[in-house]
């Protein structure tokens, strides 16, 4: 594979898929738009890539030679927190979960239209940023801190904690604590949340909230069959409880 020559002024994003057309479109694409590309066909050369030059962003099929779409993204996950948005040309509910459930941020289901997955990229990356503290986006809070409960969330660091104890969340799982958090007691629909989290329209999908709540769940609940920080208002949406 020859090096690329990366120019570290754009965002740079690593596409792996071993059909070369699809990798051919999206970098036409993504350079067009002004990102850099770095490109891999297999699952084993896409970790050594990403684990190397740590890109921005990742578009990651999931079937792969040598290792598959959710195996990288498990390993990369162990090193690096930079938004994954898994292609898959299935269709099948338990791909799109798992990988969710694996530290994928997003996915996307070929044949996609390439307007909405650069919006997609554009509002992943948008998140990052603000993770990171380069995002040109003002905070919409008053104070750098909410607490509600046994729940704090520090805005400046992206910390969370219960009951003084820190939990390690992604970007994407603070986000939606942080939404809700904002407006304890509250139910909000899983569409708002998707509106509001993750910045473009779903589609109607909200299993991807179910998922992400179950996630948040695992880290700030004693019990997770008996929630007493994220609760689940059945069939409209979720809320942190007031205390």
């Amino acid at each position: 594979m020859e090096e690329e020559i990366i120019d570290k002024d754009k965002k740079t994003i690593l596409i792996v898929d071993d059909e070369q057309h699809i990798v051919d479109i999206l970098v036409y694409n993504l350079e067009k738009e002004g990102y850099n590309t770095l490109q891999a066909n297999d699952g084993m050369t896409a970790v050594d890539i990403a684990l190397n030059q740590k890109p921005d962003l990742i578009l990651l099929d999931i079937m792969l030679p040598k290792m598959d779409g959710l195996a990288v993204c498990k390993r990369i996950r162990h090193t690096l927190n930079v938004p994954i948005l898994m292609l898959t040309a299935k269709d099948e509910e338990i791909d799109k979960i798992l990988g969710l459930e694996l530290g994928a941020d997003d996915y996307v289901t070929k044949p996609f239209s390439v307007r909405e997955l650069m919006a997609r990229i554009k509002a992943n990356l948008r998140k990052a940023e603000l993770a990171s503290g380069n995002g040109d986006i003002l905070k919409e809070e008053n104070t750098n801190k909410i607490i509600v409960g046994d729940l704090s969330l520090d805005l400046d660091k992206f910390e969370v904690k219960v009951k003084d104890e820190v939990v390690d969340l992604t970007l994407r799982e603070f986000e939606v604590l942080k939404y809700l958090a904002n407006q304890p007691g509250q139910v909000i629909t899983r569409e708002v949340l998707l509106e509001k989290v993750w910045g473009y329209e779903y589609y109607g999908d909200i299993r991807t909230v179910d998922v992400t709540v179950r996630r948040i769940r695992e880290k700030i609940e004693k019990d997770t069959s008996a929630p007493k920080i994220l609760i689940t208002k059945r069939g409209v949406g979720y809320y942190i409880a007031s205390k």
